[in-house]
């Protein structure tokens, strides 16, 4: 951290009351500490994120040696995130704990896993990670419950249930990716992102009591623009090393006009010369390899792109939101990340790299296919098996369901905690029998 950063974290802090309450009051165990540093620990402590290392970022886990997973790629957004957040005047470890927090609700088998239980999920209103991601964080991940005899309004239906990690507002604000409800898109009604379900609509209102309706708080932007930079430079680096990106092939004008169509799904208001000029201007960096044979000065030489592109992108960030909004402290809702055009398009075509040479290969489609059975079939075992084949936390929010659709959500939350190892191996075991 700079100096100009510390200065700005020494200076009296933005963050008031409401913004450090926790849904449940609790009082410190260990005087000294702020209470987002209580929320960084919670998070890193916390089972669900430890679930990460064995579910799927780009190449499955156990299917390369030292593949990123998605707490790997937790980690090193939270990096980013905590250097970028601090330098424009957010608490660091708010910043951090949003970043280590903004996949924990992700399911086996990375999207994949995310579309079929979404399909599985339609009648209790689908399935989304982010929304799974405040459902963790706010009732699933077992930490704090509530008083027995205490149930104000925004712990209904039951005294004495969960509130997860009891996180303070902000840092459940700062981790809300999307803050609004299935369809309620800010600008696009027919996007399927959302961040939370119906039925956890009480600490979503709690949460964003206060702020303007569908906007993210600052340190959320931070957060995304993070996590933007992390995946697309990274999946790019790990397609290098794995061998599945040729350099050449970035300069070969057919690759390109495929690669551009991909790209259009990042910048659906890009021309295809606006993108090609994006991935030109990376191209003609000094540090843009040109070639991989995976020797350890290619491989330095890798992990130099890494480290190029992610200060390019921070710092055209940082220097783009200095130039709005001036200097001092920016958080909460004082400001909005500012991210130049010709960077969001460059990030923009890393993710295409990625996609385009890795995730769309063909041995990779037939992964995926199988994967979606695996989730779809567990869905329907389970189902009709519950409470039966339920972990304990499950089997009795299971009995505990007032409706069909809760004691289904209670099925797809069971499916959702688990890794990908472990959800082929439920599946082997009740799938298997329930078919012989």
């Amino acid at each position: 951290m700079d100096d100009t950063a510390q200065s700005l974290i020494a200076a009296p802090s933005p963050y008031d009351h409401a913004a450090e309450a926790r849904w449940v009051p609790e009082p410190d165990k260990r005087p000294g500490r702020t209470a987002f540093q209580r929320d960084r620990a919670r998070v890193l402590h916390s089972a669900a994120l430890r679930r990460l290392a064995g579910t799927t970022q780009v190449v499955a886990p156990m299917r390369s040696d030292f593949p990123r997973t998605r707490l790997t790629h937790s980690l090193e957004c939270a990096q980013v995130g905590r250097e970028l957040g601090a330098a424009l005047g957010c608490d660091p470890d708010l910043v951090e704990t949003a970043c280590l927090a903004h996949d924990i609700g992700h399911p086996p088998f990375g999207h994949t896993g995310e579309e079929a239980l979404d399909q599985a999920a339609e009648a209790c209103g689908g399935f989304e990670g982010n929304a799974q991601s405040l459902r963790i964080l706010t009732r699933l991940e077992p930490k704090r419950f509530a008083p027995q005899d205490d149930q104000p309004a925004r712990l209904a239906p039951w005294p004495g249930r969960s509130v997860g990690l009891n996180l303070t507002r902000a840092a459940l604000d700062a981790a809300t990716k999307y803050p609004w409800t299935h369809g309620s898109h800010p600008v696009d009604p027919a996007s399927h992102k959302y961040g939370v379900y119906a039925d956890d609509l009480p600490v979503f209102r709690w949460l964003r009591a206060g702020s303007p309706a569908g906007r993210k708080c600052f340190e959320a932007t931070v957060m995304d623009w993070a996590d933007d930079v992390a995946y697309s430079t990274h999946d790019v680096e790990d397609g290098l090393q794995a061998g599945h990106i040729d350099p050449a092939a970035l300069r070969a004008p057919g690759e390109r006009a495929e690669l551009f169509k991909v790209a259009e799904r990042y910048a659906p208001d890009a021309e295809p010369e606006e993108l090609a000029a994006a991935l030109d201007r990376l191209l003609a960096q000094e540090w843009w390899p040109g070639s991989y044979d995976g020797s350890a000065r290619a491989r330095a030489g890798l992990k130099d792109l890494t480290s190029q592109l992610i200060g390019r992108f921070c710092l055209a960030a940082e220097q783009a939101t200095r130039a709005r909004y001036g200097p001092g402290r920016l958080t909460r809702y004082a400001a909005e990340l500012v991210v130049p055009r010709d960077v969001r398009l460059e990030c923009a075509v890393l993710k295409a790299v990625a996609v385009r040479f890795v995730m769309q290969r063909d041995e990779q489609a037939q992964l995926r296919a199988r994967q979606r059975i695996v989730i779809a079939e567990l869905a329907y075992v389970l189902n009709r098996r519950a409470p039966e084949g339920l972990d304990p936390v499950f089997a009795a929010l299971y009995r505990e369901a007032e409706d069909d659709r809760a004691a289904l959500r209670a099925v797809i939350d069971q499916i959702a905690t688990l890794t990908d190892a472990s959800a082929l191996a439920l599946h082997a075991k009740l799938v298997g029998a329930a078919w012989t």
